[in-house]
């Protein structure tokens, strides 16, 4: 038993969707998350700018004793999860892996698109584990760098959210896929909107709830996971504005934020 917390980091908000099944398949867990909302967007940094970032994040969490740290960013997994993994003793777990996993024994017709950040995208790193696990799948790659601004600004569900994924997800749709990895934690929030342009009939990988799965699964084994009984400690921290993160985080939570949002300066890291 490990009753110590679990780390997470994002860019900004969205990897609080992966927080969000962490706390609904861990319960008893305790969760420190960091949402670097001052230098959002990552998905459009170069990899030098990106592998900065998540050495700094990591070291902000490092303070907190935590047991395991979680990339919740498809564009820092991509790029930096085995640079930080080879630096850090303390496990480290992305959100690539077992979204590629799920999405290869999901798909029926071994025809799967994958929408992500210019970052994420770019670093083909969904390609090549789908590749890893079964050659004969074919992948369909779509950049959707709109979609991390209007998650962050409430643009949901409405006509302009419709447009953008339209026009984005519209290709995809001339393939055949039968199932799409919303390949940044961000995308989840616009499942709806999504599932509506897709059909029914196309599944969609989230690849935060996939994470959280598999960080279950690791605890177990290395018997890490907290007390039965215990009561989980929550704790918030932004490098931006504390009202913002507070209120749209509520909405990736789907419940109220009610501990107290910390702002920190994550340039001393």
């Amino acid at each position: 038993m490990d009753n110590r917390p679990i780390g997470v980091f994002d860019s900004g908000l969205g990897g609080l969707t992966a927080v969000k099944e962490l706390m609904r398949q861990l319960p008893e867990e305790s969760i420190v998350y960091f949402g670097d909302t001052g230098r959002v967007p990552y998905g459009t940094r170069s990899n030098e700018i990106v592998t900065k970032y998540v050495f700094q994040d990591i070291r902000f969490l490092l303070n907190f004793d935590i047991k395991l740290i979680i990339i919740a960013c498809g564009t820092a997994s991509s790029i930096a999860l085995e640079a930080v993994q080879k630096e850090f003793a303390i496990p480290i777990i992305g959100v690539v892996h077992s979204a590629a996993a799920q999405a290869a024994k999901i798909s029926t017709n071994k025809k799967i698109g994958i929408i992500g950040t210019q970052g994420t995208i770019n670093s083909n790193s969904y390609v090549r584990k789908i590749n890893e696990i079964d050659p004969s799948i074919k992948t369909f790659s779509k950049a959707c760098p709109l979609f991390v601004p209007l998650v962050e600004n409430g643009y949901l569900d409405n006509e302009v959210a419709r447009l953008v994924a339209k026009e984005y997800l519209e290709p995809l749709k001339q393939e055949s896929v039968d199932t799409i990895i919303m390949g940044c934690t961000h995308y989840p929030l616009l499942r709806k909107t999504i599932a509506d342009i897709m059909g029914q009939q196309v599944s969609l990988v989230d690849p935060g709830a996939e994470t959280a799965r598999y960080v279950k699964e690791f605890l177990q084994e290395k018997d890490m996971l907290a007390e039965p009984g215990n009561k989980p400690e929550y704790r918030y921290f932004v490098s931006d504005s504390v009202e913002s993160f507070s209120r749209l985080g509520s909405l990736f939570l789907e419940k109220e934020i009610i501990q107290s949002v910390e702002k920190i300066d994550i340039e001393k890291y």
